[in-house]
């Protein structure tokens, strides 16, 4: 049972978007800018999280352990989280020790890290992974990778609620469908239940599809209560999870030059240049009022941006 979540949570902004390619094909897109929610616990992280902390004070755990890179948006959320609600957390990161920005974040929020290595980092789908690690760090609570998990999407739920109290600002009456980068799927599944089949939910793929984010999708649903169906998932991943070209990299500068929205190229430009094919490709009708939720992750370019060229 998943209990309500004490915290309130932040009310992200809506932004119209205005850019060329959107106006010559007669399609609006606001944006819900969940990078602007929190200095420190920004983007989709605060929500997906939400539920996890309410558990754990409400079972009085000392602490979290959780999972992720040098770079991850969401051990940077879990760690502010841990800090400003009195919760020790953890961190297992992948790979061998190094000290990124976020890492360094991670060390100031007060984050016990543990390196893993990159085998003993995909021994995270053991169904005995954690055992060892709650030996050391009896009554925490374990969150998942990347706040997924059914316990996660129901935290992202509140953003349906969210954005309809605010579509009026804006001057619309309704909008026809969401459109957001798609890591493990799990804002994507909290969209979806929220929605209960009112409007599509558009998933762009950061990763490719052998991700297997369908199935991850579709169980998520499943455990929910809820027929799989409501979105269809895109690939956008250019590649790979990670991966960035030269054609991105010109894409983000002239979006953000354009639009003033920072984006980051491992989610949120990619969501955004496979949104433009969409459009210009005529997918989307004249009129059509979309919904693009910038879910942060704006770790990755705090480390892209020494690699991007000037």
């Amino acid at each position: 049972m998943v209990s309500s979540a004490p915290f309130d949570l932040p009310s992200a902004p809506l932004q119209l978007l205005t850019l060329d390619w959107l106006q010559q094909a007669g399609v609006e897109v606001a944006v819900l800018r969940l990078d602007r929610v929190d200095p420190e616990l920004s983007g989709n992280k605060w929500y997906k999280l939400s539920h996890h902390l309410a558990a754990a004070r409400e079972a009085g755990c000392p602490g979290l352990l959780s999972l992720g890179g040098p770079h991850s948006n969401h051990l940077h959320a879990l760690a502010a989280a841990g800090r400003r609600y009195g919760l020790s957390t953890v961190g297992l990161l992948r790979g061998t020790e190094q000290l990124t920005p976020t890492v360094a974040d991670l060390l100031e929020f007060g984050m016990q890290l543990h390196w893993l290595g990159y085998g003993g980092y995909r021994a995270r789908h053991r169904d005995d992974f954690w055992t060892p690690w709650l030996e050391c760090y009896p009554g925490y609570r374990c969150v998942p990778e990347g706040g997924g998990g059914l316990v996660g999407a129901l935290g992202c739920i509140p953003l349906v609620a969210q954005l309809d109290a605010q579509l009026g600002e804006l001057g619309w009456s309704d909008h026809h469908g969401w459109w957001l980068a798609a890591g493990t799927g799990t804002t994507l599944a909290g969209l979806v239940i929220g929605e209960e089949g009112r409007r599509p939910v558009f998933g762009a793929l950061a990763g490719p599809p052998s991700h297997a984010v369908a199935r991850q999708l579709g169980n998520l649903l499943g455990e929910a209560g809820m027929p799989d169906g409501g979105y269809l998932l895109l690939d956008a991943s250019r590649g790979g999870f990670g991966r960035f070209d030269s054609a991105l990299i010109s894409f983000l500068k002239e979006t953000e030059h354009a639009s003033g929205i920072p984006l980051e190229p491992v989610y949120t430009a990619k969501a955004m240049m496979a949104l433009r094919l969409y459009v210009e490709g005529g997918y989307f009708s004249r009129g059509t009022r979309l919904v693009f939720v910038h879910t942060g992750g704006l770790q990755g370019r705090r480390a892209a941006l020494a690699q991007w060229p000037s």
